[in-house]
């Protein structure tokens, strides 16, 4: 078919965004719709309500997962669009939600302008992608693409003692297993950046080469408790001064590694954390992320050899890797498909990576993928305050209906 430059309706976006931002919309103009509530069952019978009155068929799977398809004249599989729509507690209004709205408006354009598309066109919402009511995240992608087993997610539990396969049940919305994503075209995820990275370079599009590696270790420090007034300082086997000198070197190490890697420290707890007695315990946390797993993997051999730095004031150092992952990088082709479309409409862009996990990322072990990130004004997001400029949200939209219409054209 002849390549048609459209642009998708930026007040439609809005308007469309805001809708979906009342199923669950807080005090703050956030939104709390954790996975399978009432709150996400609502706004997914709105969300099939939109597909349907475009003519669109859906279906669910076995996980929940909604696939809404505009039919095309060639039956071969589909370009799937989409991401999540469930939320953390008191998130925001454009993580998730803006890669499945995303794939409803560059439908709704295809079909006002009477553009049959040749191959199928599919909008996703995969299930419980936060992990916020049911651990861990990215559920039901992991499922699909075969790293979680199905049999154990659903015996997942919410804080109020309901399994994950309760609140399928409960929802309507567990449907049949020959329903799931077993091949498509490509998949495009359009989502917010959650970090500061575009908007301080003043850039409209990221287009995203991967989802980082990473490695996360528990690390234990062990001494011995004594009276804080009594026990002279060179007699002492303080569990929080050895931790304070494996910080350090840490710190140390791991900054003169390479700029881009990030680490942090999320938790650390002290005992028997009172004020007149030395620690004879503290337990801490680890995590590393970085693109390249040669440093990746000199992260975990700096870790590991934590017991033998001698800066251990006497204590015993434990480390016990609780998880990691290899790099996922996404598909060349539709990277380069998506600079392109971004570099024809005129949008200020660079290539970069992910350091937060995605459905994208399971799904890229079988399909095609690639994803596409908009700024986040100040890096908020998983926050009420988490905010993306309409017009930047209207961009995305464009260049994955520019990207669509340059695969249909080929």
């Amino acid at each position: 078919m002849p390549r048609q430059k459209l642009l998708i309706n930026g007040e439609r976006l809005k308007m469309t965004l805001e809708q979906f931002a009342d199923f669950g919309r807080t005090e703050n103009n956030g939104v709390t719709r954790l996975s399978l509530s009432e709150e996400d069952r609502r706004v997914r019978g709105y969300f099939q309500s939109c597909c349907e009155e475009l003519g669109l068929s859906v279906k669910v799977d076995d996980m929940g997962c909604m696939y809404a398809t505009l039919e095309g004249t060639e039956d071969k599989p589909p370009i799937l669009i989409g991401s999540h729509l469930d939320t953390v507690k008191k998130g925001g209004r454009f993580d998730g939600v803006l890669g499945v709205v995303a794939g409803l408006e560059v439908v709704r354009t295809l079909v006002e302008n009477q553009i049959k598309p040749q191959l199928p066109i599919t909008i996703v919402n995969f299930t419980n992608e936060e992990g916020a009511r049911f651990e861990p995240s990215m559920m039901a992608s992991g499922v699909l693409s075969g790293k979680f087993d199905k049999s154990v997610m659903l015996k997942k539990i919410d804080s109020e003692g309901v399994t994950f396969g309760e609140a399928l049940t409960a929802s309507g919305y567990e449907g049949d297993v020959e329903n799931r994503l077993k091949e498509a075209s490509a998949l495009l995820e359009l989502h917010i950046e959650q970090g500061p990275i575009l908007e301080k370079e003043a850039l409209s599009i990221g287009v995203v080469e991967c989802v980082v590696g990473m490695a996360c270790y528990e690390i234990e420090v062990t001494g011995e408790s004594d009276h804080a007034g009594t026990t002279p300082m060179n007699m002492r086997k303080d569990a929080l001064f050895a931790t304070n000198n494996l910080i350090n070197e840490i710190r140390k190490r791991l900054s003169d590694l390479d700029e881009e890697l990030v680490f942090t420290i999320g938790r650390l707890n002290v005992y028997p954390s009172i004020h007149t007695v030395i620690p004879n315990r503290v337990v801490f946390t680890l995590e590393a992320r970085h693109k390249d797993m040669e440093i990746v993997n000199t992260v975990k051999d700096i870790i590991q050899g934590l017991p033998n730095l001698g800066v251990n004031e006497g204590c015993e150092v434990k480390t016990t890797k609780l998880w990691d992952r290899d790099t996922v990088w996404f598909a060349p082709e539709i990277c380069n498909l998506l600079e392109q479309s971004t570099q024809s409409l005129g949008y200020s862009n660079k290539r970069m990576v992910s350091g937060a996990g995605h459905d994208a990322q399971f799904i890229a072990s079988y399909v095609p993928t690639a994803m596409l990130f908009v700024p986040s004004i100040n890096g908020k997001s998983h926050c009420e305050e988490e905010l993306t400029t309409w017009e930047d949200c209207e961009k995305g939209v464009n260049v994955l209906l520019d990207t669509v219409l340059t695969m249909l054209s080929k």
